[in-house]
């Protein structure tokens, strides 16, 4: 059992784990290329949990984030009033510390939570070149509750140290209503066809993003497998994240590369979020239950789990989909 940062390491890639802050993954290296994937943030931050768990603003969750894949649960986005609790930005679970063990080929992290009935323990096993997360969620409350839950990977680094391709197997796209900073390229609220959006200079890609970009959008309405990939376009590294959409029915895009001129980012910001959720807007509970959002409704004794798995590649080419073990497929 331990509590300080934790790197283990497969025949193809290295994982480092947080347990203090979220067990937050904040590195994925590609052990034969020598690339890392995740990205990070241009401050120091503060490697202690928030007291209470429930930052009061996005502000002081910055304090702790370094980056890399937090966790979102049970809220993501704004913190709120919900169903009487106060919930924090983007979820105690995102800033809370976790038990961790490591055992043969991967790491375990377990918490039973203070702000919801709920008990959750993650798996976070190499398998090659894919890292496998399994996540199961116990209910122990006596009434249901509803809740977010989300994942918030945030990829740069060497991935974004050049032009980059999106493509994914979502149909559909749309942007934030209410996230409309100087720099977002998107018209507010904008909907249509992946990868192209409405936007304020006319139709904007979400596909190959250039900065400088602050802004926001969904994509959902996945075909088949629930996937989103993203590779240099000189093919140096790429990554492809899938997924049960019945789960996590959308998922989240945050694009800052250098959009933000405000602290703590001055400009220096360089990170692509591909972030499964099970909710949009990404506002909060209390903001996505007013929009009529889908939350994700716990029966009392309610056992739930599910898989994510990312593959990092070398590409050759465009992705045109993954297989059943979570590798990117080429065209």
């Amino acid at each position: 059992m331990t509590d300080g940062p934790i790197t283990i390491a497969g025949s193809k890639l290295s994982l480092t784990v947080n347990p203090r802050v979220g067990g937050t993954i904040t590195a994925i290296t590609h052990l034969e290329l020598g690339l890392s994937v995740l990205g990070t943030v241009p401050w120091d931050a503060v490697d202690a949990p928030i007291g209470g768990l429930a930052p009061p603003t996005e502000a002081e969750w910055l304090t702790r984030y370094t980056g890399g894949w937090p966790l979102l649960f049970p809220n993501g986005g704004d913190a709120c009033m919900f169903d009487g609790v106060f919930h924090g930005f983007h979820g105690e679970g995102s800033i809370a510390p976790w038990r961790a063990a490591v055992g043969e080929g991967g790491i375990s992290l377990t918490r039973r939570f203070f702000s919801v009935p709920v008990e959750m323990r993650r798996d976070l096993v190499l398998e090659g070149d894919v890292l496998v997360i399994r996540e199961c969620v116990l209910m122990k409350g006596p009434r249901p509750i509803e809740i977010m839950w989300g994942h918030h990977p945030t990829f740069g680094s060497d991935l974004l140290a050049g032009p980059v391709e999106i493509s994914t197997s979502a149909r559909r796209a749309s942007a934030e209503a209410v996230y409309d900073p100087p720099a977002n390229p998107l018209t507010p609220g904008a909907q249509g066809a992946w990868p192209s959006l409405a936007g304020k200079a006319g139709p904007f890609d979400l596909a190959h993003p250039a900065g400088p970009i602050a802004a926001s959008a969904y994509v959902e309405d996945f075909d088949q497998r629930a996937w989103i990939a993203m590779r240099r376009l000189d093919d140096a590294i790429g990554v492809a994240l899938s997924w049960d959409a019945s789960v996590f029915a959308c998922a989240w895009l945050w694009y800052e590369l250098g959009g933000t001129p405000e602290a703590p980012w001055h400009g220096r910001g360089n990170v692509i979020g591909l972030e499964p959720n099970t909710t949009k807007p990404a506002l909060g509970l209390a903001e996505a239950s007013r929009r009529g959002g889908r939350l994700l409704r716990l029966e009392p004794g309610a056992d739930m789990s599910t898989e994510l798995r990312l593959h990092v590649f070398k590409p050759r080419g465009a992705v045109a989909g993954v297989d059943a073990d979570g590798r990117a497929s080429r065209t």
